[in-house]
């Protein structure tokens, strides 16, 4: 099959195979992205975790030091291009910086915050002068930043927002006026992102607003769930003068920039939830063998190994799809710089290509990372109760990101929304091959050899997952036309069928690849994990699947799509409990998590 790893387009995973030679697998990082890794890590070690504690009290000056520290080492510049006093890393290499700080809690807040949406607008719709006056600032840390979009009205609804922008009479400022909430860093922001509307205009504008500028005020710190150390404040803005210099990209570009900029956030998001995942398990497998009951460790017990599996097994394939998605992006970027793309629009167009993966990765990444955390809380038993044990503070701050980077419901109407609309617009051909799958089902079905080669079945697998998926979703789109926009259930049923597919076949075509370089009996854990998660994506594609149709067909299409489905979601036995129980004792082995 030839290889499309470079012209592969945003969505396409469900209409198109991909093969193992074509994805990036986070085993593949060289050695200086390891050593980058690795300093992340020891910073976490020697400056984050010994103070969590000094962390969620805000002491003062102490998350800005922390920031200063990591400024020096690089950590907050490891994506800025070298002429600004960055790295010049590719997109992965940040996906990893992601992955691995996302375990420092309120921290990795303030950092993401502050390196993504609060520097990322500058560094892609900046013009040069903005570039140079801002960005080796913040790449250093020297300046901190924040991003100032939502509103007490207009959260998922952002172009609702109510703040203005009015010219001074003698053109020189803007005036801002008006209120913003849930903003990170604001307490110690230099540089705040603002999305306001200019006059009367019907699209926000983004503008470069500076604390010194005067006219900001704010309210006292927000008291959180959880993520209780990263400063959140609403800052008001009283006839605040911005130059008119200091207007970001074009006047009524501002929802542009916010949506481009989300789509990163979301992917990088999901980076560190799994990150963040990771370090919950290490906890929980540690507690586990030291924990006595019945005068054997815990993690003797299959109800414990049970859980440390299936942990493993969703943090394993969501990893893998971040970094299949993260290698998709980084491939367009250079396939446009190559085409002659100035670097900064080239960087938004190839996120903008995986926004569905994006929103995806988002998704699935927080809901994995507060199932873990839960079952965390179970495997602590008492203790995982007590604001004393560590599976408290990571139980807390997990619930915040399936609302950050807009719901996680929204995402989801998202994931079917954008696909649907390059569908419209003949970028994605979904209706060829979901004409195919109709007319399969009044075939005879193909009872075919089975094939007995390593990974056969997965594939086969996936395939027939493809097409109950698309079974779905062109029926739907045939039969509801117009209001399929307003069937938010349906909607959601899809993306989840389509979500799964997604991360199931990531987490097959890493395991492919890595049995082609280590051979299959290096990777029999990674087989075991790919092999527990297909159970659960077949089960839950079956399950969105059904409650779809039931929702919206009805008499003998309905009998024919309900046996279609059955034929796609049809799974040969096997043994999983055995396999969930041989993770497990991986796990035990090593006293982390080691894949």
């Amino acid at each position: 099959m030839e290889s499309t790893a470079k012209n592969i387009k945003g969505g396409e995973f469900l209409i198109k195979e991909t093969v193992y030679q074509d994805v990036f697998i986070p085993e593949e990082f060289d050695e200086e992205q390891r050593m980058i890794a690795q300093t992340c890590r020891d910073f976490l070690t020697a400056e984050v975790f010994p103070n969590l504690e000094r962390i969620d009290q805000q002491e003062e000056g102490l998350m800005q030091s922390l920031m200063d520290k990591a400024g020096e080492l690089g950590i907050l510049g490891v994506s800025i291009p070298e002429q600004y006093g960055g790295f010049g890393k590719n997109f992965n290499t940040s996906m990893l910086v992601a992955d691995v700080i996302g375990a420092g809690h309120s921290f990795a807040v303030a950092l993401s915050a502050h390196t993504g949406i609060g520097t990322l607008p500058i560094l892609y719709y900046g013009n040069q002068e903005q570039k140079d006056k801002y960005i080796p600032k913040l790449a250093t840390g020297e300046w901190k930043a924040a991003y100032c979009l939502t509103e007490p009205n207009s959260g998922s609804d952002a172009n609702s927002g109510k703040t203005k922008a009015r010219l001074t009479e003698d053109g020189k400022h803007y005036l801002i006026n008006g209120q913003k909430m849930w903003i990170t860093n604001g307490g110690f922001a230099d540089v705040f992102i603002v999305f306001a509307k200019i006059d009367d205009d019907g699209n926000l504008t983004a503008f470069i607003v500076e604390r010194g500028f005067g006219g900001i005020t704010m309210n006292p710190e927000e008291h959180k769930m959880g993520i209780k150390g990263s400063s959140t404040r609403q800052v008001f803005f009283n006839d605040c003068p911005v130059p008119v210099e200091n207007i970001l990209s074009e006047r009524q570009n501002g929802f542009k920039i916010a949506v481009n900029i989300l789509n990163i956030g979301r992917i990088k998001l999901a980076a560190a939830a799994i990150g963040a995942s990771k370090s919950v398990i290490d906890t929980a497998v540690n507690y586990a063998n030291e924990r006595i009951q019945f005068e054997k460790p815990i993690s003797k017990y299959g109800a414990i190994r049970h859980k440390l599996a299936e942990m493993a097994a969703k943090v394993y394939a969501v990893e893998s799809a971040n970094y299949r998605a993260g290698q998709n992006i980084d491939d367009a970027f250079d396939a446009l710089v190559a085409g002659g793309m100035d670097e900064g629009k080239a960087k938004l167009k190839s996120t903008e290509q995986f926004a569905v993966e994006c929103a995806i990765l988002k998704v699935w990444g927080s809901e994995v990372l507060d199932y873990v955390v839960d079952e965390g809380v179970q495997i602590y038993g008492g203790m995982g109760f007590s604001a004393e044990a560590p599976m408290d503070r990571a139980y807390r701050d997990a619930r915040i990101n399936r609302i950050f980077e807009g719901t996680n419901e929204i995402n989801r109407l998202l994931t079917v929304d954008m696909m649907l609309k390059r569908a419209m617009k003949g970028e994605l051909d979904l209706m060829t091959p979901a004409t195919a799958v109709a007319a399969e089902l009044m075939a005879i079905p193909d009872f075919g050899e089975e094939d007995n080669a390593l990974f056969a079945a997965e594939k086969k697998m996936i395939a027939n997952l493809k097409k109950a998926t698309l079974m779905v979703a062109g029926s739907a789109v045939q039969k509801l036309m117009m209001s399929l926009a307003k069937e938010q259930e349906i909607l959601m049923n899809i993306a989840d069928m389509a979500s799964y597919v997604y991360v199931a076949e990531s987490a097959m075509l890493r395991t492919e690849k890595l049995v082609a370089l280590r051979g299959a009996e290096a990777c029999e854990g990674q087989l075991n994990l790919m092999r527990i998660y297909f159970v659960e994506a077949v089960d839950a594609v079956a399950k969105a699947g059904k409650d779809a149709l039931w929702a919206f067909a009805e008499g003998d299409e309905l009998k024919m799509m309900l046996v279609g489905l059955k034929r796609f979601t049809k799974m040969e036995p096997f043994n999983v409990k055995q396999v969930r129980q041989a993770v497990a004792q991986q796990l035990i082995a090593v006293n982390k998590y080691c894949f």
